[in-house]
């Protein structure tokens, strides 16, 4: 019985033991690599779109991608939380309150009103913001400055070069005598553009006519107006509501003869007949990198310089060229030396992936 009750006992011990010892060991958090090396760090983030609309879903789908391979690259992972508020501020802030609670280690916020929201809600918290597609980050107090933001926040901007966009319209025709201006006038994307649009056209001595919309009926309603006040040119900055209707008005004004010149090649590609600026697949590859910099290398945001872009890319619809009676080969020659490359698209709803 001695025998049978000391072999009992040392079992005991050793199950115990066995217990304490796997029971026992520090687990890792999501930062923190564990002991395995088939294991390594999950970074959680959170990203918001502000709406549906090409440019922005381009800079959505390639953060994603350039987030998977910089994952393999460095070992790690990025688990991402893809929302689209659909320019809904309700929405909006009710999925960052979701981000705030699934505590991501990121919040990527996809255009002014997103990020600016994303600011406000991450002020009595440590989350950093990573902002896309913000024109004007100074103007509207996201960062103290593109150098140093100076706060928990930083990203990169597709600041529009009104100066540049204007020159293209009066290269191509240096008689023009009324320039539309189509916008959001609630856009903060659109506010800083349009002021230098009318200054610039103010001291050529050129008319300008404004119409806004904040929704697809009103901006349809705006765009018409504007093609039966017979404008020679219409002017639209980097404005979401304008650019989630494009595909809807584009036509109104190419049956007008009247080209649309505006601040994104996705204006291009859903028929306007120009589309000027960054190129957004690059600024969501630097968008990524910027968030890679920030989980992985423990950057602080306030410290990282805002990533702005050249924008001297020109992008023409050929097809909505074509229509307007424009020469393709004549409209290359007059914008060569206006911009740094020009590009071909032709009209289709979003980017090839």
């Amino acid at each position: 019985m001695k025998k049978i009750l000391a072999t009992v006992m040392s079992a005991i011990t050793l199950m115990s033991f066995a217990a304490c010892t796997s029971n026992g060991s520090t687990s890792g958090n999501s930062k923190t690599e564990s002991s395995s090396a088939n294991t390594s760090a999950t970074y959680k983030i959170g990203v918001c779109n502000y709406v549906d609309h090409a440019s922005l879903n381009q800079i959505v789908d390639t953060l994603k991608t350039e987030l998977t391979k910089k994952g393999e690259e460095k070992n790690v992972s990025f688990q991402i939380i893809e929302e689209n508020c659909n320019a809904d501020s309700d929405v909006m802030n009710q999925i960052i309150s979701n981000f705030v609670a699934e505590k991501v280690d990121v919040m990527v916020g996809v255009a002014t009103p997103v990020a600016m929201a994303m600011q406000a809600a991450t002020e009595d918290n440590d989350i950093p913001v990573v902002f896309a597609a913000v024109s004007d980050p100074v103007a509207v107090k996201l960062v103290d400055s593109l150098e140093k933001p100076g706060k928990n926040i930083t990203g990169t901007s597709d600041y529009l070069n009104t100066k540049s966009i204007m020159d293209l319209i009066f290269a191509n025709n240096p008689d023009a005598k009324t320039v539309g201006l189509l916008y959001d006038i609630g856009q903060d994307a659109s506010t800083g553009a349009i002021k230098e649009a009318k200054e610039y056209l103010d001291k050529k001595g050129v008319k300008y006519i404004e119409q806004t919309g904040t929704t697809a009926e009103e901006v349809a309603l705006a765009a018409q107006s504007l093609a039966d006040d017979k404008v020679d040119a219409v002017f639209t900055p980097t404005d979401n509501t304008i650019m989630e209707s494009e595909l809807s008005i584009y036509e109104i004004f190419t049956k007008a003869g009247i080209p649309h010149y505006a601040g994104a090649d996705s204006f291009a590609l859903n028929g306007a007949f120009l589309g000027y600026g960054v190129d957004y697949k690059l600024l969501g590859t630097d968008t990524a990198e910027m968030v890679c910099e920030i989980t992985v290398d423990n950057k602080k945001p306030s410290e990282m310089a805002v990533r702005t872009f050249d924008n001297g890319i020109a992008t023409i619809n050929t097809e909505t060229c074509q229509a307007l009676g424009f020469d393709l080969e004549t409209v290359k020659t007059a914008f060569k030396d206006h911009c740094t490359q020009i590009i071909e698209t032709k009209t289709s709803a979003s980017f090839e992936s």
